[in-house]
């Protein structure tokens, strides 16, 4: 069952089936907690988000619709989304992303580990072809957890010029990882 595609996991998960679920999160577990950890810098709130994650999943993945993203999008998006609210809730305690890379991971096995390693190598030399201001505004956004309109605040931006930027540079990271 783990040779499963994750959208159709995901169509058998909003039916109810926990077999689906289950064999969902062995496939995708170790990439999301990835995401999480990208985010946060505890490895012990990294797996809180990953749990609110997978909550999150098997509620809504009747709402996952396969027009609009792929499955791994959609899972990437609710991880991202749910390591930042716990960042957020910190109040005033920034994300520090170097000390990410220095965490050890005792979650994923050493082949997901690999995997994502290899992914993030890949988002990094694409985020390294966009424009420096664009990289660093869609960092801010996606790594460092702040909300559109306080990335526009630190950047000295009007906010639609900031979402248009962060458009533009998602369009060009897209073309980039696909092509890689």
């Amino acid at each position: 069952m783990t040779s499963a595609h994750p959208r159709e996991l995901l169509q058998r998960v909003a039916d109810g089936e926990r077999a689906a679920f289950s064999a969902l999160y062995d496939a995708t577990s170790g990439k999301l907690f990835a995401v999480c950890l990208t985010v946060l810098t505890s490895p012990a709130e990294a797996e809180e988000a990953l749990q609110e994650t997978y909550l999150k999943v098997w509620r809504r993945a009747g709402s996952y619709d396969a027009d609009r993203a792929s499955a791994m999008s959609w899972l990437i998006a609710i991880a991202r989304n749910a390591a930042i609210d716990i960042a957020r809730k910190r109040k005033g305690v920034p994300v520090d992303l170097d000390a990410v890379a220095e965490l050890e991971d005792d979650g994923p096995s050493p082949e997901t580990a690999a995997h994502a390693a290899g992914e993030a190598l890949r988002l990094h030399d694409c985020l390294g072809e966009l424009e420096g201001e664009q990289a660093r505004i869609i960092k801010r956004a996606y790594m460092g957890g702040l909300s559109y309109s306080q990335v526009a605040e630190a950047a000295g931006k009007p906010l639609g010029t900031v979402k248009s930027l962060i458009r533009r540079g998602l369009q060009k990271l897209r073309a980039c990882l696909e092509a890689a």
